[in-house]
């Protein structure tokens, strides 16, 4: 089995992961390490190429598009539950502090001796 079979084994269980997993910690781990394999296996991958490896190559392009269009969707969610955590801290520490925060704009200082 050449180089561009086991990178298009990697990149459908990519995939399958991707669509399937529903723990996002198990998710991430399982999509690091496929990564890292495909990586590897790219390096391997050399021209020429015979007319079903090229067929294959056409396959991989909209394989790897799906792929890139799920790791955006799962970067924008994680994004976004970041920025609720840090609102949620926000919130958290001006109810235990409410007037940690207050302007001293409009406060003057008197010369006059």
């Amino acid at each position: 089995m050449g180089a561009i079979q086991h990178f298009y084994e990697a990149t459908n269980q990519l995939l399958s992961t991707l669509e399937n997993e529903q723990d996002r910690d198990r998710k991430i781990e399982k999509v690091e390490a496929l990564l890292e394999e495909r990586e590897k296996l790219m390096a391997g991958i050399q021209p020429p190429f015979s007319d079903s490896q090229q067929d294959l190559g056409k396959k991989l392009i909209e394989l790897n598009e799906k792929v890139s269009q799920l790791l955006e969707e799962q970067k924008v969610e994680i994004q976004r539950d970041i920025k609720q955590l840090s609102l949620k801290k926000e919130s958290t520490n001006k109810y235990v502090n409410p007037y940690q925060s207050l302007s001293t704009d409009g406060v003057f200082y008197d010369k006059r001796n």
